[in-house]
Order: C-alpha cells, then sequence, then structure tokens
C-alpha cells in the first residue's frame, strides 16, 4: 500500500453506499417514519432499540449506546479496521481506490499487509488441492471415495474439496518455487512447526475453510488411507493471523442469504453433515471448526435468525455437545430446536440412501429444545425412585436457569414434573434452593466414586487429563499452564505430582517426555503419560485452553461452598460483627457467581 486512503475516496463510497441496505444484510429492520428500526446486533434486547437513519447515514442504539457511521458498522460486525472497512464498501460500490500519504484517516492495521498475503496463499494452496482432486491421477482415489459418499460435481466445484499429496515434501518446494519466501511459509501453518519442510496436511481430502467475504482462510484435512491408529480423522487449521476458529463458522460464507432469508440456522457436526445438507437443497446449515460450539459463532448468527437447530451426532459425545449447545443459545435468548435424524447416522448417509426429501422432513419435524431434554432425562434417570427424580431436577435446573422468560420456566417446569411425576411445589422448592442441595448430591457421587476407585484401576480425573495434554514435548505447553494456574488449585493428588515433576524439568531446561518419565514413581502415571502422546496428539493446544478453564471453574467451585458454609453458621447469629461478615461473604459470592456464569 503506497499510503493512506485518500480523503476523496472515502467521501465517494459514503456516498454511494445506502446504509439501510448495507445493515439490512445483517438484520431485519422495519421502517417507522423517516428512520428504520431493529433489535441491536451488539447487544441481548427483546424491544427493538437499534435506529437507522438514511437521511444522515448513521445508526444509534438507544440501549447499549452503540453508534457511528456504515464504516463503523461494518468494522463491528465483520471485525475489520477502518482502512479494511473502506475496501470492503467500495468493492462493493464499485469505487476504485486511491491511496495518499498524508490526511487525518486512522492508521491502518499493522497486520492487515501480511494478513492480506496469507490469505492470498491460501487461496492458492486450495486451489492447487481442488485441481489435485479433480484433475490428477494422484487424487483418483479420493475424488472416487467423495463420488462414493455422494457429493456431486457442482458441490466439489462451490466448495473447492481437494486433496493433499502424499509427499509430505512436495508443497514445499513447489512454494517456494513460486518465490515464496522460507520464513514465510515456516509461518502460514502450511507445515510442521517441528519439521518445517513436511506439510502439515499430506494424503488427505482437503476442506478449505471460507471467511464471511469468501477467502480461504484455514483448512481441514480428512484421513482417507493407512493406519488409522496412527493419524487422526481430521485435521483442522490452528488460530493463524487471519484466522481464529472460535470466531469462525464453516460454510457461513455460503449460509449468509439463506438464514437471513429462512430466519434459522442449523448448527452441524461437521464439514461432511453440512455440505450434505446444502447439496439437498438446506442452504442454511453451518459448522464449527474442530471445537465445541462458542458464544462467538453464536452471536454471529444471532442477528439473523428467529430460532438456531442442532444436527450433532446420537452418540454420547454428539448429545453432550447438544446440551451444551442449547445453553448457550438459550444465554442468547434464542429459540432452540433439535433434528433428530430419522433415516441414517448422519445427513450424509442419509442423502445418499434416501434423498434429500428425507433429511428435508427431518428438519421439519426438529423438536423444541425442552422436549429433546425432557425424553433425554428420562432415559438417563429413573422416575419412579427419589434419587432418580433428584438427580434429573439438577440437571434440568440448568436448563430452567438460562431462560429469559418467567412465564416459560414455569410452564417448562410444569412439563418436567408431569414427566417425573414431581409435585410442582416440591419441584419449586428444590429449584429455589439448589445452590445448596448441588454439593451435597455431589459429595455423595463423590463417595461412591471414590468407593469405586478403590476396586478398579484409576483412570485420570479431569484435572489430570488437563496436565497431562501439556506432555507433548513441548514446555511452552506447559507455561501455558504454570501461568494461569499453580499446584494449589489441584486436588487430584496424581495431577500435583506431575505439575510439580514438570515444573521440575521446566526451571532446569530438561523438558521432554522422557526426562519425565524418569523423575516420576508411579508406574501407573506413567502409563498415562505414555498414552497422553498420541491420545492428547490432536488438538493439544485447544485440550490445555478448555483444562485450564475446567481447573480455575473447580476452584471458585470450591470457594464458593466453603463460603456457603461459612454462611450458614453466621446465619443463626445476631453479633453485628457476625451480620457484617455475612454481608461480606454474601458479596464475595456474587461475585464468584458472575465469574462461574462467564
Amino acid at each position: 500500500m503506497s499510503g493512506m486512503i485518500s480523503q476523496s475516496t472515502i467521501d465517494e463510497v459514503a456516498s454511494r453506499t445506502d446504509i439501510i441496505s448495507i445493515v439490512q444484510e445483517y438484520l431485519p429492520l422495519t421502517q417507522k417514519g423517516n428512520d428504520w428500526w431493529g433489535c441491536c446486533p451488539f447487544h441481548n434486547e427483546k424491544t427493538p432499540s437499534f435506529s437507522v437513519s438514511s437521511e444522515k447515514k448513521f445508526y444509534y442504539c438507544f440501549g447499549c449506546h452503540a453508534g457511528g457511521t456504515v464504516f463503523n458498522f461494518i468494522m463491528q460486525m465483520e471485525k475489520l479496521s477502518y482502512p479494511e472497512a473502506i475496501e470492503f464498501l467500495a468493492k462493493k460500490a464499485g469505487v476504485p481506490i486511491q491511496y495518499s500519504d498524508g490526511g487525518d484517516a486512522p492508521k491502518e492495521d499493522p497486520d492487515a499487509h501480511l494478513k492480506a498475503e496469507y490469505i492470498d496463499l491460501y487461496n492458492r494452496v486450495s486451489g492447487t488441492f481442488h485441481y489435485m482432486l479433480m484433475e490428477t491421477e494422484a487424487g483418483k482415489f479420493a475424488l472416487e471415495y467423495i463420488t462414493k459418499r455422494g457429493l456431486t460435481k457442482e458441490t466439489l466445484e462451490k466448495f473447492k474439496i481437494g486433496y493433499s499429496p502424499a509427499d509430505r515434501r512436495w508443497l514445499k518446494q513447489f512454494l517456494l518455487k513460486k518465490n515464496y519466501s522460507e520464513d514465510f511459509l515456516d509461518n502460514s501453518g502450511l507445515f510442521s512447526k517441528k519439521y518445517p519442510d513436511f506439510a502439515f496436511f499430506s494424503d488427505r481430502l482437503m476442506f478449505p475453510i471460507f471467511d464471511r467475504k469468501g477467502d480461504v482462510v484455514a483448512l481441514g484435512g480428512r484421513f482417507l488411507r493407512g493406519d488409522p491408529d496412527k493419524s487422526p480423522k481430521y485435521l483442522n487449521s490452528g488460530d493463524l493471523i487471519q484466522y481464529k476458529k472460535g470466531s469462525t463458522l464453516y460454510a457461513f460464507n455460503f449460509a449468509k442469504t439463506a438464514i437471513r432469508e429462512n430466519k434459522k440456522v442449523i448448527f452441524c457436526e461437521g464439514y461432511m453433515d453440512c455440505i450434505a445438507y446444502h447439496q439437498c437443497g438446506i442452504q442454511y446449515a453451518v459448522a464449527p471448526l474442530g471445537t465445541a460450539l462458542t458464544e462467538e459463532q453464536i452471536h454471529l448468527v444471532k442477528p439473523f435468525v428467529d430460532s438456531i437447530l442442532l444436527s450433532f451426532d446420537s452418540d454420547a459425545p454428539g448429545q453432550n455437545a447438544t446440551v451444551r449447545a442449547i445453553l448457550m443459545c438459550r444465554r442468547q435468548n434464542v429459540t432452540v430446536k433439535v433434528i433428530r435424524l430419522s433415516g441414517g447416522k448422519d445427513p450424509a448417509e442419509i442423502m445418499v440412501n434416501l434423498g434429500p426429501a428425507i433429511l428435508t422432513n427431518d428438519v421439519d419435524n426438529a423438536i423444541l429444545d425442552n422436549d429433546f431434554l425432557l425424553s433425554r432425562l428420562l432415559n438417563t434417570y429413573s422416575k419412579d425412585s427419589p434419587e432418580g427424580k433428584a438427580k434429573a431436577s439438577l440437571e434440568y435446573f440448568q436448563y430452567l436457569d438460562v431462560l429469559q422468560s418467567d412465564v416459560q420456566k414455569d410452564a417448562c417446569l410444569e412439563q418436567f414434573c408431569q414427566a417425573f411425576n414431581i409435585d410442582p411445589e416440591a419441584a419449586r422448592k428444590d429449584y429455589t434452593n439448589r445452590e445448596q442441595i448441588l454439593p451435597r448430591i455431589q459429595r455423595k457421587e463423590e463417595t461412591v466414586q471414590d468407593k469405586q476407585a478403590e476396586l478398579h484401576v484409576k483412570k485420570p480425573t479431569a484435572e489430570l487429563r488437563a496436565i497431562l495434554t501439556a506432555v507433548a514435548d513441548n514446555v511452552s505447553l506447559f507455561q501455558k499452564i504454570r501461568n494461569e494456574i499453580s499446584v494449589d488449585d489441584l486436588e487430584d493428588n496424581r495431577a500435583k505430582e506431575l505439575f510439580i515433576i514438570m515444573e521440575e524439568c521446566c526451571r532446569s531446561g530438561t523438558f521432554s517426555v522422557s526426562n519425565i518419565l524418569n523423575r516420576c514413581g508411579d508406574d501407573g502415571l506413567k502409563e498415562l503419560i505414555i498414552q497422553s502422546t498420541t491420545e492428547y496428539s490432536n488438538h493439544v493446544e485447544q485440550s490445555v485452553l478448555d483444562g485450564i478453564q475446567l481447573i480455575k471453574r473447580n476452584v471458585l467451585i470450591r470457594k464458593r461452598a466453603e463460603i456457603l458454609n461459612q454462611m450458614r453458621r453466621l446465619e443463626r447469629s445476631s453479633l453485628p460483627e457476625d451480620k457484617e461478615q455475612l454481608s461480606e461473604l454474601l458479596s464475595q459470592k456474587m461475585d464468584i457467581d458472575k465469574q462461574i456464569a462467564l
């Protein structure tokens, strides 16, 4: 870039851009008088307080006070810098951009040029992989595989599905001949950090990951042949300068028009499920990218939708993911439905064996999240035993907590009571006192688990698993853990032992799996460490981050339980100093509650 974008260019883009049309690409607006109104995309609200003036070319929210020009709106919605927002709108308006060395415009994002270069690289590489799949003998077996899975040539072209060569050295040599620098390529995410001449993706079916504008910003690769025990089924790009997986949705660039028109979105399990929906004409399907659904991904679609449909696998992990997604969506006050697949284990299988009509029927007959949760609880807990009723109640109370409407909470609680034959008044009393009931049930379960542990080989606790994920011969992963938590934050004795050993190795500069094993005296722990080097090799960094959050949350829960015990003792006292201490403890509890809810 030769300089800043000229003021004349900015003025021309502003004059040629209709702010109403731009905003309506992201949320529905209704005209009232001279202005247009809708629900604000920047905060949760039920009554529209977001206004857009075509005359003033300005937007303003009377709820959260967000406001500005069309450039500000695009910056917030697309997560762009000011110059990037100008370029984004200039392209839409057909305005050529002129640059100057002066002016008062804000400085551009210092990483903008580098981001653009990596986006260009990923667009070119994905094009090469697509050619490898469609036109070469080396990719013929991959093309036969994906064709048998029911994908048409048109679909393969649309999603630019490709094949990465089996020779792991090929891509580096190919790109070096295209005059890319070695340092630029080594930091692209396309190559192994440990062996930079080796491609990160090899002999895999490739799925380009697009940003909202349709540029390729990352890649996903599916395992096709070889020993499945030695290679993960899917490999996905980690976070890159141009890509953040937690704030990106697969196929959103293809789906956003249909999402806006239908006012609903389907969240799928993965690439193939999402593509199957699109090929069957259900164009409003998207998917998280190798990670659990995030609040930011929900926020991305929320301005366009009245409801979110969930289409996750029917196995235990898939059902657990469905429950988590329901709670997250309801926290953002979005109606949720669950798709029950009637003719196969996933949408791709239904598409091939039964046809698009069956899949469309399953979508049309999606059930409300409350019905899904009640059915799941009835299959999990006995409605004829007091213990089953109590456990089901506490699990269901999590759903009630995230509902925004008191009327809806009351109606759902009535349905739950009918399903489990529980007196509504007793259920309401338990719901009110749920914070005191939950620790008692947890203590009972921990006692049972302790007895079972004495009879069985010890399995790693969640805390130990979190520490084990750092055992990947990568000291930086352990440093992430030690920067966030201490050994005193852990309850599991084996997790404490491993933490101390890793800390000693880290400080002495001898951090490696072999040195950690040499310092470990527990044979069972040694075996877990050895298993971890392969079991946790996929998405290790994300596992570490998830583990840190889990441990921090457990610390807060324990601290909260201690505060509640102190409060119960002080509640019986009439002494002024005890009343004052009780007030302070209540304040601490409320602060912890906020942190746990985040």
